[in-house]
């Protein structure tokens, strides 16, 4: 694949599956591969990004890159729930003074644009479902869930070899626990400068 290294080993073994998009906007080298293509303003605009997103989650598969083919997954899920968002709220603002507040203002029943961003979700939902059906991804996450699990009891293995008498499990347990917390930090800063970028994009 032109302009794309995939990553080491030990970094795909970081990767979480997890629910929805959740990692979308933080894991390279594929987001940054990947992010150029999605685009859903328009309804021609959706058409395009998710066809050229399903042509990516075809070539990691070709590649037997499993984390490329759900990033690619991932991005399309995207497409669909922010375009619907769009299509709900106007100017995609779903949360009165920002999400943390959890006021959630009510659904638009008509404002410009909302036909158009109804139609560029239905489009991604498409794309979306053909991934989910996609044997070849379903079988290929089965093969890196269960490597994913055997790297990292290797991994608690050479902890133990290393720290001697201490947990492995605690260790292990803590350190995730610090690494989660940093990455939804660190996630949560991406998405708040991405959503400025894709708003003016998409609005």
């Amino acid at each position: 694949m032109a302009n794309f290294t995939k990553a080491p080993k030990p970094h795909l073994m970081t990767y979480q599956i997890a629910r929805g998009e959740q990692g979308v906007l933080t894991y390279e080298p594929y987001k940054s591969y990947l992010l150029p293509h999605w685009r859903f303003r328009t309804v021609p605009i959706a058409q395009i990004s998710s066809e050229t997103l399903w042509g990516k989650f075809l070539e990691f598969y070709d590649q037997q890159d499993f984390v490329g083919m759900d990033m690619s997954r991932k991005f399309i899920q995207m497409g669909m729930t922010r375009s619907k968002r769009y299509a709900n709220y106007k100017g995609g603002k779903k949360y009165v003074g920002g999400k943390e507040k959890g006021n959630v203002n009510e659904k638009s029943k008509g404002h410009e644009g909302k036909e158009e961003k109804e139609e560029a979700s239905r489009i991604f939902r498409e794309v979306w479902e053909r991934c989910k059906a996609h044997e070849g991804y379903q079988e290929m996450k089965k093969v890196f869930l269960k490597e994913q699990k055997e790297w990292m009891a290797m991994e608690r293995g050479k902890v133990k070899d290393e720290d001697g008498d201490e947990d492995p499990k605690a260790t292990t347990r803590a350190s995730t626990r610090k690494n989660g917390r940093r990455k939804l930090r660190d996630e949560e800063g991406l998405i708040r400068e991405e959503s400025l970028r894709i708003k003016s994009e998409n609005d």
